[in-house]
């Protein structure tokens, strides 16, 4: 589950990084009042081409009924790229030591024989305690 959800934050972070780095604009035909054309990638077609020309052209160079709006969202250029000059040595020490340190830290510890596994004392002939009369209470 914990795998699940970085994975989705991460192609979430990955696209709005990549989505607040493009530009796009709109552009919009009228003429007169009406809405022509409407145009995300390339320039909107004027009512020219659309209208037969003896209504349209005249009324373009005589009354200018046709008008263009355009709306343009800018990019973010900002973005810094990181180069490895600006790396001190004082960095690049840490980086070395906690490496080491955190190796260290989860390294697996081999299982060693125990020697005394199959040892077995040897046969008590007398009783120790009861010879030298010493009981610890």
């Amino acid at each position: 589950m914990n795998q699940l959800f970085t994975k989705i934050a991460t192609i979430i972070l990955a696209l709005l990084v990549l989505i607040s780095t493009f530009s796009f604009t709109v552009e919009k035909h009228y003429c007169g009042d009406f809405l022509v054309d409407i145009s995300y990638l390339g320039e909107a077609d004027n009512c020219g081409t659309l209208v037969t020309e003896n209504t349209c052209e005249t009324l373009i160079k005589k009354k200018k009924c046709c008008k263009d709006e355009r709306y343009q969202i800018d990019g973010q250029d900002d973005l810094q790229k990181v180069s490895s000059t600006k790396i001190s040595f004082e960095t690049v020490t840490l980086f070395v030591a906690f490496h080491a340190s955190y190796q260290l830290l989860f390294q697996e510890i081999e299982t060693q024989l125990a020697t005394h596994q199959y040892y077995l004392p040897p046969d008590l002939i007398t009783d120790i305690q009861v010879l030298h009369e010493v009981f610890i209470i």
